[in-house]
């Protein structure tokens, strides 16, 4: 299987004016949705959304089939949310599927919405993307304009309205929970489940929250069918996976790959290895938030949720970063152990308080003041 065939949810980036709706629709874009209001009803969506495997791409890796499938028949108001508050240290591919291709992210979100029957979609976006939170906007009012969203979509009799929310630059918001409080007017803080947001979330109803790739992916699924989606991956992680790639490689950026890929052959043949003088030490394989493994363990593992569970660190939002020999680990940690520490929302104690015990501890042994009962403590706060 060569690259191309893998790019499913990337083969627009890079495309000149990909972002605009007639570009978009010359290359079959919203036939998925068409194909969702004219020959599915909601239940088939959901299921053929359960049949591809599809899951979460936002961190948890939680079947998004099966999410869907939470929200009770009978309830009288339903809302999705598309969670592009992209803030993990390392992450950047939703804001490159927003930038090169937000119609495919808005086809997603509709025919997800169509699933649960909701009423409301809001694209959540980090308050730090104002060029994106644009272009998002302008897509969204090129979709209404289509026909593609609002009253009798396609004539389907399906009403969907959707709005682009700007967050305010809180990290915390990127947790499912935390963002409805925020669209809702409130802190940005999460809230003690249950009740889970399909159950109880926006204005006490219930909510779906996905992440952007997720939903890129469902137009695929909707369009080719949940056997095409399946050819890629392994049993249990199907589909492709967007890895943001940073650190001295010679190919760094956002790699669409096939799930269960051995990393030695991402490394060597994707990512060109390492530029010209450094050397690998360590690689972050899921965003900052996950542990970090050898090199010699990243060269043993795949690129999939269970092989990466087994070697002790997480897939996470895929947010991959290499790091070079000539990396100070301690210095590292130290970077890290401030932003969590200065993003803590500050609700909860062991989080408010025990960040920042951790990144004074750090500071200290990087200055060369720390001792040996440091790092005991280290190790009992986290």
């Amino acid at each position: 299987m060569n690259r191309d065939e893998c790019r499913i949810l990337s083969k627009r980036f890079g495309t000149r004016d990909g972002h605009k709706l007639p570009v978009y629709e010359a290359q079959g874009g919203y036939r998925a949705l068409r194909k969702a209001l004219a020959e599915l009803d909601p239940p088939k969506v959901t299921e053929l959304v359960k049949d591809s495997g599809l899951r979460g791409r936002g961190g948890a890796g939680f079947p998004a089939g099966v999410k869907w499938g939470f929200v009770p028949k009978d309830a009288s108001a339903v809302y999705f949310m598309v969670n592009a508050d992209e803030s993990e240290p390392g992450t950047f591919k939703d804001r490159f599927l927003l930038d090169f291709d937000p119609h495919a992210v808005i086809e997603g979100s509709i025919i997800s919405s169509y699933a649960v029957s909701a009423c409301l979609c809001v694209i959540y976006i980090r308050g730090e993307f104002g060029w994106l939170i644009d272009r998002v906007r302008k897509a969204v009012d090129e979709a209404y304009a289509a026909g593609y969203l609002g009253r009798n979509i396609l004539d389907s009799g399906y009403d969907l309205e959707m709005i682009v929310h700007k967050g305010a630059g809180a990290y915390i918001c990127g947790e499912e929970t935390g963002l409805i409080n925020s669209v809702t007017g409130n802190k940005g803080q999460p809230l003690i489940k249950p009740p889970f947001p399909a159950v109880s979330g926006f204005l006490g109803k219930p909510t779906i929250v996905n992440n952007v790739e997720t939903v890129a992916a469902v137009t695929y699924i909707v369009d080719e069918g949940p056997e095409a989606y399946r050819r890629f991956g392994t049993e249990k992680s199907t589909g492709t996976k967007l890895f943001s790639v940073s650190g001295p490689v010679r190919n760094p950026g956002v790699h669409e790959i096939p799930m269960g890929l051995p990393f030695r052959e991402f490394f060597h043949d994707w990512l060109g290895g390492m530029a010209a003088g450094e050397e690998l030490k360590a690689v972050i394989m899921g965003g900052s938030s996950v542990p970090v493994l050898t090199a010699e363990e990243a060269m043993n593992t795949r690129l999939d949720y269970e092989s990466l569970q087994e070697a002790g660190t997480m897939l996470g939002s895929g947010g991959m970063i290499i790091i070079p020999a000539r990396c100070d680990m301690v210095e590292l940690i130290q970077v890290l152990m401030h932003f969590y520490w200065d993003e803590s929302c500050g609700q909860c104690t062991p989080c408010r308080e025990g960040t920042g015990w951790l990144h004074r501890i750090v500071r200290r042994l990087r200055r060369g003041e720390g001792t040996l009962e440091d790092i005991d403590l280290l190790a009992k706060v986290c």
